[in-house]
């Protein structure tokens, strides 16, 4: 089993989500975070519109699935075909139990 995070923009999330939805991606975990990168984030306009503010931080979106192994390349292709920016984490996962029914890794995702 894979966990997949994907750090994108809040734009991209609804076609990176129909995308795993087509391909049966039982259920994804969207967080709100907020965080910099390489690039800095736009100006913002302050104090009646006469001086600008760059923030520090800007808002992202980060997207996590949890998937067999098979289905590692598909997903990140997913999410690289919906988001131009970003990026993607992969971790192997040892064990996954559902908590309502008990079963276990590939058969609890």
């Amino acid at each position: 089993m894979i966990r997949i995070d994907a750090v994108v923009p809040q734009n991209d999330i609804k076609a990176i989500s129909d995308g795993l939805k087509a391909i049966q991606v039982g259920g994804i975990t969207i967080q709100k975070v907020r965080g910099r990168g390489k690039t800095t984030a736009h100006a913002l306009h302050a104090a009646k519109g006469t001086e600008t503010f760059i923030p520090e931080f800007s808002d992202k979106y980060i997207v996590t699935v949890i998937v067999e192994s098979k289905d590692e390349e598909q997903v990140v292709k997913i999410i690289r075909d919906n988001t131009k920016v970003g990026k993607i984490f992969m971790y192997q996962l040892s064990k996954a139990i559902d908590i309502a029914t008990g079963a276990e890794n590939e058969k609890a995702i």
